[in-house]
């Protein structure tokens, strides 16, 4: 009898998981020639290169040293490195004989022209809601990309969790293909804003935590989730900054990387910017900004006459507080956190004026001070911020070779306990050390 109930039970797994995946079978679509680079318009290329940047999707599929979207990136996951594929015309070894359909379904649905489901380590959740025309530029511009013969580097993730029908089971769980929908009641600034930002821009991949299958949690869109040894802050009103993320600096940040109140884009976020957001136009920039204030809560009101700004009383008596903190050096925090901060980093950071800079921002205003973990401020401390094109100006060394794990933990303690008021952050040495092996390990 038990083994009837046994078997019966496997019997009713099988039938259920064919069920599963025969509702989401797809079948191979045929390959095409490579399309000649001189059928597409160059209005129609250029729109897809701004898509591109806004979908950072050369961050993604390019590795580090390698040629632009031949793949090869190891995103790090809890069940294994995911590496991504050669999104060149390359007919071989890249998307060169995927015909515009076979790219649509993968964008919309994350099936590959072969009929395999896509990992949804590729954002198509996000994408699913890209409108037709926009796909149609994206496939114009990545087919006019100059072809690289790149062969597909093994994930690690193990069976049964590599085999690709098993992604069936997690769409049925986790994915809705859809189409975006107007919010009515809402700006078109406001619907182009959350349109780009939740579709080609995917910004919740990032910003989203996500469960133990690797879904981002539902109902904390924009909480904040760590990711490439990285936290991405939250975008909502749960962020910590000290300073409201309104409208005007949300703008100032995505379009040049930095702000006096918030201070200054880097690690995934600075390629987000800088290399992602650049050629976008600053009617987009703005819409997005837009949408995040109005997600955060600063967006002005019917009773407001303008944004929460350094007019207001609260932000105004903020500012000055944490200012007045800048030049407490020494004194009550004279410690060794204190005299290494006093010998590497003041100069720089500490100003007399009582007012917030652009170039070299004062750190009591940066949300790596204030968030949960050190996480952020680590990792500037350790490989500091990168010289820019568009930044040529700001430049900060790192610090991972002349400093102890000790040292760079002490600098960041000192800087919690002298800039804000919260409580010490527990094990910062322990942190400093997985983040020192984690880059070594890159």
């Amino acid at each position: 009898m038990l083994r009837r109930i046994l078997l019966s039970l496997v019997a009713t797994m099988i039938v259920a998981g064919l069920c599963v995946y025969g509702a989401f079978w797809r079948p191979s679509l045929a390959a095409t020639p490579v399309p000649a680079a001189n059928s597409f318009s160059p209005q129609l290329v250029e729109k897809g290169a701004v898509l591109a940047g806004l979908g950072n999707c050369a961050s993604c599929h390019t590795a580090k040293g390698g040629k632009a979207f031949a793949g090869g990136y190891g995103l790090a996951t809890p069940f294994g490195t995911i590496y991504s594929s050669n999104i060149t015309p390359d007919p071989a070894t890249g998307i060169g004989s995927w015909s515009q359909e076979a790219f649509k379904r993968a964008m919309h649905e994350g099936v590959r022209a072969d009929g395999a489901h896509l990992f949804p380590a590729f954002p198509y959740t996000h994408f699913t809601t890209i409108t037709d025309e926009d796909v149609t530029a994206l496939y114009a511009y990545l087919m006019t990309r100059p072809p690289v013969v790149a062969p597909a580097i093994a994930n690690t993730v193990p069976f049964p969790l590599s085999w690709r029908p098993l992604q069936a089971g997690w769409k049925l769980l986790y994915f809705k293909k859809a189409s975006y929908e107007t919010e009515v009641g809402k700006s078109v600034d406001w619907n182009r804003g959350r349109y780009l930002s939740e579709g080609v821009a995917h910004c919740a991949a990032c910003h989203t935590p996500r469960n133990k299958l690797g879904a981002e949690i539902k109902n904390s869109p924009y909480l904040g989730a760590n990711i490439d040894a990285w936290f991405a802050p939250a975008l909502t009103a749960a962020n910590t900054a000290p300073l409201p993320w309104t409208e005007d600096e949300i703008y100032t940040y995505l379009r040049s990387g930095m702000t006096a109140l918030h201070g200054t884009a880097s690690g995934p976020m600075a390629g987000v910017i800088y290399d992602g957001l650049a050629k976008a136009p600053d009617s987009d920039i703005r819409a997005m900004a837009i949408y995040f204030a109005d997600m955060n809560g600063s967006a002005p009101d019917a009773k407001q006459s303008k944004l929460l700004s350094l007019d207001t009383i609260k932000s105004e008596a903020t500012l000055a507080k944490i200012m007045s903190k800048s030049s407490q050096v020494g004194g009550q925090y004279n410690d060794h956190g204190a005299n290494l901060y006093l010998a590497a980093c003041a100069s720089c950071h500490s100003n007399s004026n009582g007012k917030p800079a652009t170039i070299r921002p004062e750190l009591g205003l940066n949300s790596a001070l204030t968030a949960a973990e050190p996480t952020n401020l680590i990792q500037v401390i350790l490989h500091g911020i990168a010289k820019r094109e568009a930044q040529p100006s700001l430049v900060m060394p790192g610090f991972a070779a002349t400093m102890s794990d000790d040292d760079i933990a002490q600098i960041a303690s000192y800087l919690r306990r002298s800039r804000t008021e919260l409580a010490p952050w527990p094990s910062v040495d322990v942190t400093v050390a997985k983040l020192r092996k984690s880059s070594k390990s890159e």
